[in-house]
Formats: C-alpha cells, sequence, structure tokens
C-alpha cells in the first residue's frame, strides 16, 4: 500500500445553509429598519420643536433637516411633506396592527380581534404622552395636519373593516343579510371609541391609564355588536353546524347548550344577551 504525502490544504469552509447565509442579511436588514426609524423619529422631534417654536407656516423642510443633521434629500426619503413628519410611526403601527389580525387564533371572536389590533395604535400615543400631547394640539391649530390625521385614521378603519367582512362568506354579501352591515359598522365603532379615549386622555394632558379605559370603551362596542356580528363563526369550520350556542327559558330558569369547539368568549356574551333581554 503507498501513501501519498501531499502538502496540507485549508480547510474548506462548509457550505452554508440556506437559513446561514441568510442570518447576516437578516441581520443587516434589521439593523437598517432601525436606522431608518431612527431617522424619522430624529425629524418628527425636530419638526414639533421648530412648530412649537416658529410655527407650521413658518417652519421649512430644509430647517427641519438641518435641525436633525441630515441633508434635504435625506428627509424625502423618509416624508413627503412636512405636515407628514408629524406622524411618524403611523405606517409601522399599521403593519403591527396587521400582523395582530393576521396571527389570530381561530376561535377568537373578530370584534376581540379587532379591539387588540387597535390597541397597537393606543400603545403608539402612550409611549411618549408628552410628545402626543403636543402633536393633539398642533392638529387643533392647523388644518393640514387635522386633515393628514383623518386620512391616518381612515387606514385604519379600512384595515379592521376588511378584517370583519373578510369573516362572512360570499354568499352573505345579498339583500336582506345585515352581517356585512354590521362588520362595517362595528368597525367604525371599534375605532370610534378608540379616538374618543385617545382625544379625552390628551385633553388630560396624557394623565390616567388610558388602557383601561380603552378595555371599558371596548367593552361597550362588543356588547352592542359582539352577538351579531360573526357570532358562532369560526375561519374553515362548517357553518352547517349551527351557532356556537343557544339558550331556552322557562320562567326563573336559563338552558344554556353550547357546542364543544365554542369559544367560551361566545357561550358567556349569548347568555349575557339573554339575559339581558329578560
Amino acid at each position: 500500500m503507498q501513501y501519498v504525502h501531499t502538502m496540507p490544504q485549508p480547510a474548506k469552509a462548509p457550505r452554508a445553509t440556506p437559513a446561514a447565509s441568510d442570518a447576516p442579511e437578516s441581520t443587516a436588514s434589521g439593523r437598517a429598519a432601525a436606522q431608518r426609524l431612527k431617522i424619522r423619529r430624529e425629524l418628527a422631534a425636530a419638526a414639533m420643536e421648530l412648530f412649537a417654536a416658529k410655527g407650521y407656516e413658518a417652519t421649512t423642510v430644509d430647517e427641519i433637516a438641518g435641525a436633525a443633521g441630515v441633508a434635504r434629500r435625506t428627509f424625502f426619503r423618509h416624508f413627503r411633506s412636512k405636515e407628514e413628519a408629524i406622524f411618524p410611526d403611523h405606517d409601522d403601527t399599521l403593519v403591527r396592527a396587521e400582523e395582530v389580525l393576521n396571527a389570530a387564533p381561530a376561535h377568537e371572536h373578530p370584534l376581540d380581534t379587532v379591539c387588540r389590533g387597535i390597541k397597537e395604535v393606543m400603545k403608539m400615543y402612550a409611549a411618549k404622552p408628552a410628545v402626543s400631547v403636543a402633536r393633539y394640539k398642533l392638529t387643533r391649530e392647523v388644518p393640514t395636519l387635522r386633515e393628514a390625521e383623518i386620512a391616518s385614521v381612515a387606514r385604519y378603519e379600512r384595515l379592521f373593516t376588511r378584517y370583519l367582512l373578510g369573516h362572512f362568506d360570499e354568499r352573505d354579501h345579498e339583500v336582506g343579510n345585515d352581517d356585512p352591515l354590521l362588520a362595517e359598522v362595528a368597525a367604525s365603532a371599534v375605532v370610534t371609541a378608540h379616538n374618543h379615549v385617545l382625544r379625552r386622555w390628551l385633553r388630560a394632558d396624557g394623565r390616567g391609564d388610558v388602557m383601561t379605559q380603552l378595555d371599558h370603551a371596548f367593552a361597550i362596542v362588543r356588547d352592542t355588536f359582539g352577538t351579531g356580528i360573526g357570532a358562532g363563526r369560526v375561519a374553515g369550520t362548517d357553518a352547517s353546524k349551527g351557532p356556537a350556542a343557544s339558550v331556552t327559558g322557562d320562567g326563573e330558569v336559563l338552558v344554556a347548550v353550547a357546542r364543544t369547539d365554542a369559544p367560551l368568549d361566545e357561550v358567556m356574551r349569548t347568555i349575557q344577551q339573554a339575559l339581558k333581554v329578560r
């Protein structure tokens, strides 16, 4: 047996798996996103300070960019106009709200999911009370900013309406069926409840437990619409199974019958509604 002596070769680096090769790219993407958000917030802070000191109309984009330490072209990479600069987080918050809807468990009532989704908006405001209060006062004084704020709210409402409507089969969208109407009205009600609580909190200079106040407002919305919109509907289940729960009464006694796969919150809402009717 002959042995062939060869010069030692450097060890070959193992071929990267797709997951390993994606990791640096993912990390770099994360850093870029964090840097982008940092610049957006710095521009927004500079804009707020200048608007407060000089007034909205007297402040220019060049001044905002200069105060943030960036070039004018950098400003326009992040915002289309100076009014957008005081709403730096709405795009990201809309994405987070949509992620809540997409990740909702199958058993959750769609109205509860929407309430959880819009909480992402309240968290955005509550994270920086002083900035939120200052922005609120500014939007009351400048019609252009007020219009921009209204446009942002409309985007959330459209998202939630689409989600609620998505819990009805196409055959349900017909004359005489009020479920799609309930979906649209309920989405508006959730947004209105959120905005009412938010405005009340902002007028109080950001004091108080705004999330508890929001939960109370949502409870009112659920009591009003929860037993109608999508009641007993769970994505992917057979509609022929019937409602999640039903209640019958005889004198002072109520008897509740529920499917074994019925969501507990839906059963409780059905019982509560029956008690109120009686």
